[in-house]
């Protein structure tokens, strides 16, 4: 099955990016935070629950997940009648959920993307099993575009942790050889003034981006919004190395704005709406 809504024969629309990932009840990561960041981004933003979570900024209080052919009642509504120009994949709970998604782009042939493979929390326990790991290596490294591990999770993908930002380098390339097309490594756990990511794309060489650490409590979301910035940019049409540079500007000006507010008695989130684009119509 393709997708509707062919570019050639159409009227103006907007860029459309499809969040597949569970839902955050505190406002501050999940969809709640993709949506967030797709119109703060001038796109049009689209949903398939994977799971449903009771949490505020102090912590996950219950998971209860979405029946695999919910999800993908989910996303077949949303492809067969509006269409998707990038897709962002966030939390996937169990292996089934996986072959859901994969066999769901396939179908589809949904372009650009976007795998953030949330497995450990920010506690460090880990959200997932053995198998679920596994299938997402196995299906949708292969299918997806980008994939952008935090240092947890990239220490979970290879087996063993990743020390110093001398480790970042050979790490960023062992996910390339666990069949990722692209990755983004995400440096931001280990210590130092500055903050690097390294992004490595097959075939070519790596990229380091590095920023200046912001002092805050309110890192709640990061990863999250950080893909689907990159998802929407994307959408928009920017190749992937440069998608990546506008994302990552966009999160650290997000983070920056919301350093010092105050949402709830934990980690709260970063201010997505702090220099909003107006939404594109092409």
């Amino acid at each position: 099955m393709t997708q509707t809504n062919s570019s050639s024969t159409r009227a103006p629309r907007y860029a459309r990016v499809l969040s597949i990932a569970g839902s955050d009840s505190g406002g501050g990561a999940g969809i709640q935070a993709d949506l967030k960041t797709f119109s703060a981004l001038g796109c049009y933003g689209m949903t398939a629950i994977t799971a449903i979570t009771a949490q505020n900024t102090l912590g996950v209080r219950a998971i209860h997940g979405v029946p695999p052919e919910i999800l993908q009642a989910q996303i077949d509504a949303v492809v067969e009648d509006i269409g998707v120009d990038a897709v962002k994949i966030g939390m996937l709970h169990a292996p089934e959920v996986v072959h859901v998604v994969a066999d769901a782009i396939r179908r589809h042939r949904l372009p650009h993307v976007v795998l953030d493979p949330v497995m450990v929390a920010t506690s460090g326990d880990r959200l997932t099993t053995g198998e679920t790991v596994q299938a997402l290596v196995g299906e949708l490294f292969p299918l997806a575009e980008l994939v952008t591990p935090n240092l947890d999770e990239a220490a979970l993908l290879l087996g063993h942790p990743i020390e110093g930002t001398e480790a970042l380098d050979d790490a960023a390339r062992g996910l390339l050889a666990l069949g990722a097309r692209a990755a983004l490594l995400k440096g931001g756990h280990l210590p130092g003034d500055d903050v690097v990511d390294v992004l490595a794309q097959a075939g070519g060489a790596l990229t380091h981006l590095r920023s200046e650490r912001i002092a805050t409590h309110n890192g709640h979301g990061t990863g999250c919004t950080l893909s689907s910035a990159i998802a929407a940019h994307l959408a928009l049409g920017l190749p992937l190395a440069q998608a990546v540079a506008r994302a990552r500007a966009y999160i650290l000006g997000a983070i920056q704005a919301g350093a010092a507010v105050r949402t709830g008695h934990g980690h709260g989130p970063l201010n997505h709406g702090y220099a909003p684009v107006a939404q594109v119509v092409r």
